[in-house]
């Protein structure tokens, strides 16, 4: 089982988001970034994080899963 993150890229992924629930992947197997498409039940311990959004807005979301402030990019990218 996979206990820590797995690098999805290095770059956040840039998102238009719309009122609503959206799940980001945390684990960094999703086939569907930065969505999560449940693979974390099968292979991780980890989780997704669920935001509810209340307008539409661009979001930029971790795409390395190494963010102090998930689900959004903080910059870890740019140390790895």
């Amino acid at each position: 089982m996979l206990k820590e993150s797995k690098i999805a890229q290095k770059a956040p992924y840039k998102v238009e988001v719309k009122p609503g629930r959206f799940s980001w992947c945390s684990c960094g197997l999703s086939k569907n970034q930065p969505r999560c498409d449940n693979t974390h039940r099968e292979y991780s311990t980890l989780k997704s994080v669920k935001i509810e959004f209340t307008e539409a807005k661009t979001v930029w979301f971790c795409g390395c899963k190494q963010t102090k402030n998930p689900p959004y990019c903080d910059g870890t990218h740019n140390a790895l």
